[in-house]
């Protein structure tokens, strides 16, 4: 089905409220939501909906797709059967005409899910489609790119013609442009920011709150355990108001106490978007079965050895093995892993260490894995044999790693260390330390060990890479082919 007749009203009178003065230039709009026919069908005349992907990078320029048609800028197009809302809608268009995956993309935390534009204007009669002159109702959706790098286009041969990006000055819509113009002063500025928050709620006893989702279509990861949370609304004041407010409606009584900012997580909505997710760890040491649960089936406590026994959302068992080590039951001694913060010199700040397997076959190519498209980091992204440093030295971990996750033996002394990458993802996130090491000589063929994290393992030319690299991993490797043994990444976005 097409969207629905009361979603579109639904935005349409959202997008009213913060521009009351564009009433009377929607009054079609309004009209063909009272008629007949169905809004978002080209068949509808002499005006319909149609949606745009409004896509912005870190330069604050706006992708602009040059139609073959028309050839207009930014060219709307139709919702089709089986897009939820419009902006589903929008998404498809882009993804279908640029070659943008939906991955790529990132709500913004000015205007979420919700037009930054709704413009009318007049298409001229198309004697080869049978459509007479007639009107758009284009709704205009934001997104900004989820990597710092704008994707390698994929253009639509038969509609489009070229593609360009253009600053927000020479956006070609009017009004389009004045509106990005005044959201740059409020920050739009196409860096990916948080629009979901979620409770990481324990008892102190090493138990965690987990929240069974209902199993129906529409929610986002049906069925499965995850934390209390949700996505934020114009109404929130921050991230933790966001998550406050979550918590009220979805299980009113659970009053947390300590709630503060542990971790930045990406996930993947149900339209396909990369979702940055502000984790914040809470306590509360209340019984579950008291709370009124609203939404969902239950909550539960449950310890961090009984995870494997349930289906958790994508990257919630590592988070919580990994607060857990950081965090053991009061009145246990720490885990000697645990860098406690008053054991390291004033303003040290703690960093993960990461390894990563540069391997190389008999023609010099690479050897790089296919991550799940639900992983909780770069899915759909091609990356090293990585692993994270447990208490262990490094090459042990590498070792250990590249047997696990692809059945590879490798010795110790056949490891030598050729590249270091000093990275920060975020303002909020620990910085990392990624160290890449060369295996000399191994023995065995790369297999799938581990399919919910690696799909596939494949030889590449390190000169003919896929563009879905994970940007330090592109980095990395142009490292090494340089000889250079340093680099570093996101410093400046700190």
């Amino acid at each position: 089905m097409l969207p629905s007749r009361s979603h579109i009203r639904a935005t349409i009178e959202t997008y009213l409220a913060r521009h009351a003065e564009e009433r009377e230039a929607l009054d079609g709009l309004l009209a063909v939501l009272d008629g007949a026919g169905e809004p978002s069908s080209r068949a509808t005349l002499p005006a319909h909906v149609a949606c745009s992907a409004v896509v912005i990078d870190r330069d604050r320029r706006v992708l602009h797709i040059r139609h073959r048609a028309t050839g207009l800028l930014l060219t709307p197009g139709h919702a089709e059967a089986g897009d939820r809302t419009l902006l589903a809608a929008a998404v498809r268009e882009v993804c279908e005409e640029a070659g943008i995956r939906p991955g790529d993309l990132c709500l913004t935390p000015q205007f979420l899910d919700e037009p930054i534009d709704v413009d009318v204007h007049d298409i001229a009669a198309s004697a080869a489609k049978g459509e007479p002159a007639h009107q758009h109702v284009d709704f205009r959706f934001v997104f900004c790119l989820a990597a710092a790098q704008p994707p390698t286009l994929a253009l639509q041969d038969e509609e489009v013609a070229d593609a360009q990006w253009l600053p927000f000055t020479d956006v070609r819509s009017p009004t389009l442009r004045a509106k990005l113009l005044a959201a740059e002063a409020e920050g739009l500025d196409g860096q990916p920011e948080p629009v979901n928050a979620s409770a990481l709620i324990h008892d102190g006893r090493g138990r965690y709150l987990l929240h069974l989702r209902d199993q129906r279509e529409g929610i986002w990861a049906p069925g499965t355990f995850a934390l209390l949370g949700g996505g934020r609304t114009r109404d929130d004041a921050s991230l933790e108001a966001t998550l406050r407010r979550e918590l009220a409606e979805e299980a009113p009584g659970l009053e947390v106490d300590g709630l503060a900012p542990y971790a930045l997580e990406e996930a993947t909505s149900i339209d396909g978007l990369a979702v940055p997710i502000q984790v914040f760890q809470a306590r509360w040491s209340g019984d579950p079965e008291r709370v009124d649960l609203h939404e969902g089936v239950l909550l539960r406590w449950f310890a961090p050895d009984m995870l494997e026994r349930l289906n958790l959302s994508p990257g919630l068992g590592d988070l919580i093995r990994r607060h857990a080590a950081e965090h053991p039951p009061a009145g246990s001694p720490p885990p000697p892993s645990r860098l406690l913060r008053d054991e390291a010199p004033e303003g040290t700040e703690l960093h993960i260490v990461g390894v990563h397997l540069y391997l190389e076959d008999a023609h010099g190519r690479i050897l790089l894995g296919l991550r799940h498209p639900d992983s909780a980091y770069a899915g759909n992204t091609w990356h090293f044999l990585a692993g994270h440093c447990e208490r262990e030295e490094a090459v042990s971990c590498l070792v250990r790693e590249a047997q696990e996750e692809a059945g590879l033996v490798i010795e110790p002394d056949d490891v030598e260390l050729v590249h270091l990458v000093h990275l920060v993802d975020s303002p909020s996130a620990h910085p990392r330390i990624g160290l890449i090491f060369r295996a000399r000589t191994w023995s065995g063929t790369p297999a799938v060990r581990e399919p919910d994290r690696c799909v596939e393992w494949r030889w590449w030319n390190p000169k003919d890479l896929p563009d879905a690299v994970v940007p330090y991993t592109r980095q990395a490797i142009e490292g090494v082919l340089a000889g250079r043994l340093y680099s570093q990444r996101g410093w400046d976005r700190r």
